[in-house]
């Protein structure tokens, strides 16, 4: 079997008498969409951010690539290929959807935040950008600023822009958030092609989406696991049909 690209050892994170993340194992191998589900407060957003780098660990260890990235920062496992993308959009408002994504070429060219250069003529850069938002769907907003965007085309820029560094795994926190029903069926479409060239750890709420998408499903409550398998073994699960499932249904 494959090494996982990602793994994560006894991760575990309290936030004073709170344990947000208890002893979390967690793995995501080459080719696979895992998704993480769980109630409102089940700790998906603080194990993203563990992963992510934003939050440190009390205890645990997180492996991305085959290399110890618990202690790094943000920015350094980018740099080895971590692509994200958060509910809590990192966007520049005022650029447009292109200068959003070239900012991100720049960044992986090694040369961010050249200001001064006349990149919005440099074809080493517009024309990727180009390419990248045609990708996601964006091609005919590519100059309006990201502030002017619908929420929805901002989550399909934020995609654009972690596809600009190229990534290892993409972390996706609810891409799905303020889609229309057609623009839930061309993202889930547009996913299941990205999983060839990256995997993905997918946190959804959109159940129709996860179970469309998912070759393992993770199912937290409380900062811990419950049960982790594939759609069908989640599905009948009880455990899982009361913490979470069975509280959607009602």
């Amino acid at each position: 079997m494959a090494e996982p690209v990602l793994k994560l050892e006894g991760v575990t994170r309290r936030f004073g008498a709170v344990t947000a993340a208890a002893d979390v194992n967690l793995t995501l191998f080459p080719g696979e969409i895992h998704a993480l589900i769980g109630p409102n407060g089940a700790g998906k957003t603080t194990l993203m951010a563990l992963i992510a780098g934003k939050l440190a660990p009390d205890a645990g260890r997180i492996t991305f690539r085959g290399r110890d990235v618990t202690a790094l920062s943000v920015a350094a496992r980018a740099r080895l290929g971590l692509g994200r993308s958060f509910q809590v959009s990192s966007l520049i408002p005022e650029y447009s959807a292109r200068r959003n994504v070239m900012l991100a070429l720049q960044a992986r060219a090694g040369h961010p935040y050249r200001f001064l250069f006349p990149v919005i003529r440099d074809r080493r850069l517009t024309e990727p950008a180009r390419q990248i938002l045609a990708r996601v769907g964006l091609a005919g907003r590519a100059s309006v600023p990201s502030a002017e965007l619908s929420h929805g085309e901002r989550r399909l820029l934020e995609i654009a822009v972690a596809l600009a560094l190229q990534p290892a795994a993409f972390l996706l926190d609810e891409p799905m958030a303020g889609m229309g029903l057609e623009g839930t069926r061309t993202l889930t479409a547009f996913l299941d092609r990205l999983r060839r060239e990256a995997p993905i750890l997918l946190v959804e709420h959109d159940m129709d989406a996860v179970f469309a998408l998912a070759d393992r499903v993770s199912v937290l409550a409380g900062g811990r696991i419950i049960a982790s398998g594939s759609v069908a073994e989640i599905r009948a699960d009880p455990e899982v049909r009361r913490a979470y499932l069975g509280e959607a249904a009602a």
